[in-house]
């Protein structure tokens, strides 16, 4: 999402800074790697960040989960 977006993990640390969100950018490295779990404030900062939905925000984040499986 946020290579869709076109910013840089520098560009997105400093908007999440911005938002009260103290984290360093090796730090969220690791979330995109899936090293971390991200938390829920900082889930709903980026989906502010991305302009997105949550829906667009978890696409393809466990392709081998069937959608339907929660229904």
């Amino acid at each position: 999402m946020r290579k869709k977006c076109q910013l840089t993990q520098d560009q997105v640390v400093a908007q999440l800074n911005l938002l009260n969100i103290d984290i360093s950018r090796s730090y969220y490295s690791r979330y995109e790697t899936g090293e971390l779990n991200i938390p829920v404030e900082t889930i709903v900062a980026l989906r502010s960040i991305f302009h997105c939905s949550y829906d667009e925000l978890f696409q393809n984040i466990r392709p081998d989960i069937q959608k339907n499986e929660y229904m």
